[in-house]
């Protein structure tokens, strides 16, 4: 069994929804990602959404995309990446990781030798954006042959049936896109969510993560209300453009804000 599943089998016989933070490895500096990262642990995230960083996020706005600009800056590269899983690996064997971003820096490695370091390091899943399930036909196999999950989204505009066939290829979770636009562009319609969270769940038995859109503990507790896990970006990653003068307060930062989530999602849980 995975993390990712041995995770959401944890929280799921708990009665606790997961808190997935993301953050854009080597924003502001390369040195402060794995101490961010451990810090999200230590304030409630129970899975970790590790951005890489690329030259051109369609799917994220402006916060995230210059996030991957100051990252860029730094050099930071799909081998970076994983040296910063490793070194998180380090003290964390437990908490998963999922990689986000775009194919080509995938592409671009290969995706066996993606699939074998990324395994060696202690990634759990990987999210690509703009790879549709009908362009994995080499990418899927690797990832099984190293037990990578392989996570996609679903769209506010996707319909049931291809519902039912993104699905299919899915492993670790499905990841449901809260509003029509990019990462940060507009709070959420929380009972139009929910009702295609639930036509969704008729699909499929895998746990069903909501983001985009939350950014805060109220926004929190209502998708905490029907999903199994709540995915927050953008407004961590504004905290840390806001910081970027002084990294050195960055954990700290982020551990306050989610922390916040992370008492407004155990609240609701609780009242389930």
């Amino acid at each position: 069994m995975s993390r990712i599943s041995h995770c959401f089998e944890k929280l799921k016989a708990d009665g606790q929804t997961a808190l997935i933070p993301y953050i854009t490895a080597g924003d502001p500096v390369s040195w402060i990602t794995v101490p961010m990262l451990h810090a999200l642990v230590d304030a409630g995230a129970d899975i970790l959404e590790l951005g890489v960083p690329f030259s051109d996020p369609m799917s994220d706005g402006p916060v995230i995309q210059k996030a991957c600009e100051r990252a860029l800056k730094n050099n930071i590269s799909i081998h970076n990446v994983l040296d910063m899983v490793r070194q998180f690996r380090e003290k964390d064997t437990t908490t998963p990781v999922v990689l986000m971003g775009y194919a080509n820096p995938l592409e671009a490695m290969g995706y066996e030798a993606f699939a074998q370091q990324a395994q060696q390091a202690g990634v759990d899943g990987v999210l690509t954006v703009d790879m549709p399930p009908e362009e994995s036909g080499e990418f899927l196999p690797m990832m099984d042959k190293y037990g990578i999950d392989t996570i996609f989204l679903v769209a506010p505009t996707t319909s049931v049936e291809r519902m039912a066939t993104i699905a299919q290829y899915a492993k670790g979770f499905l990841y449901y896109v809260s509003i029509k636009g990019v990462t940060g562009a507009a709070s959420i319609d929380v009972t139009e969510v929910a009702a295609k969270v639930a036509l969704l769940r008729q699909c499929t038995d895998l746990p069903l993560g909501v983001g985009f859109g939350i950014r805060d503990g109220q926004s929190a507790a209502a998708v905490a209300e029907f999903s199994d896990a709540v995915v927050v970006g953008s407004t961590l990653v504004k905290c840390i453009a806001e910081h970027s003068d002084n990294p050195e307060a960055l954990p700290e930062a982020l551990a306050s804000l989610l922390a916040e989530m992370r008492h407004a999602i155990n609240a609701r849980d609780m009242a389930k």
